[in-house]
């Protein structure tokens, strides 16, 4: 069944927005979160490869109206949701201690920023893009599968519990942080914007909640697990770099437990 992915929003939306965003890495960079930065802008440029050169270009799934540029508008959408999924999920899988406050900026901001939009904007000819995803749907769900089933023979041959991923936890993170930013266009008027009924707009949230972000996470967890053997967070040395294993091991251990360390990498 197609499940058509619709956005209609003012274009003060995107304004308001990039002022989050530069507002966003300045904290991080003010907490010397550089490796969450990084991670961020790489992901908004792997976002805009995959959504203007791979939906558009190649699979012709995406779809502008109101003569706004596609190119433009898609730059904006995948610096912004790919740099503050990925922060997010850095966040997450690195269990930094002040996770509560991160994630009720990027919440709280996800719900706000449309209800701010709609009341001070309206001069301009909305917004309307969208993108079908029968056409590619299921090369996300081989992604996703693979991914998941090599952790799931990892896990399967591990007898000790701490050498095993903790893959709840990875789908908690993959599902909700996909979740929160579609309820958000939900709750907002943005994603919901055309559909004539609860169904439609609950199907594009469900699906896109199970599969879009929570495809990369076993993938994006191998990366953090590679990166943070050797390095911390604020891109220096660690005192004592440890084996991959050795850094899942690590990560299994700690807890995200308000201003107490956690480990040495967030040290």
């Amino acid at each position: 069944m197609e499940i058509i992915a619709k956005r209609q929003f003012d274009p003060l939306y995107i304004w308001l927005d990039i002022a989050f965003l530069l507002l966003f890495a300045a904290l991080l960079l003010w907490k010397k979160k550089y490796m969450t930065l990084i991670i961020g802008i790489l992901s908004g440029i792997l976002y805009m490869v995959v959504d203007f050169g791979l939906f558009h270009l190649v699979f012709h799934s995406r779809e502008i109206f109101n003569g706004y540029s596609l190119f433009w508008v898609l730059l904006w959408m995948s610096m912004s949701y790919g740099f503050t999924n990925f922060v997010w999920i850095w966040l997450w899988i690195s269990k930094d201690k002040r996770l509560f406050e991160w994630t009720l900026l990027i919440l709280t901001w996800w719900v706000c920023c449309p209800m701010i939009a709609n009341t001070f904007g309206g001069f301009a000819e909305p917004v309307i893009i969208q993108r079908t995803t029968g056409s590619y749907h299921g090369y996300m769900a081989v992604i996703m599968f693979a991914g998941y089933l090599g952790l799931i023979i990892w896990n399967l041959t591990q007898k000790d519990k701490a050498r095993r991923v903790n893959i709840p936890w990875l789908l908690a993170i993959g599902i909700l942080v996909q979740f929160g930013w579609e309820a958000g266009l939900l709750i907002g008027g943005i994603r919901s914007a055309g559909f004539a009924s609860m169904s439609d707009k609950l199907m594009t949230t469900v699906t896109n909640s199970l599969v879009e972000t929570n495809l990369g996470m076993p993938y994006i967890y191998l990366i953090f697990l590679a990166y943070s053997k050797k390095l911390k967070e604020n891109l220096k040395r660690r005192n004592r770099p440890v084996t991959l294993l050795g850094r899942l091991q690590e990560n299994n251990g700690e807890k995200v437990k308000g201003d107490e360390p956690v480990g040495e990498y967030l040290a």
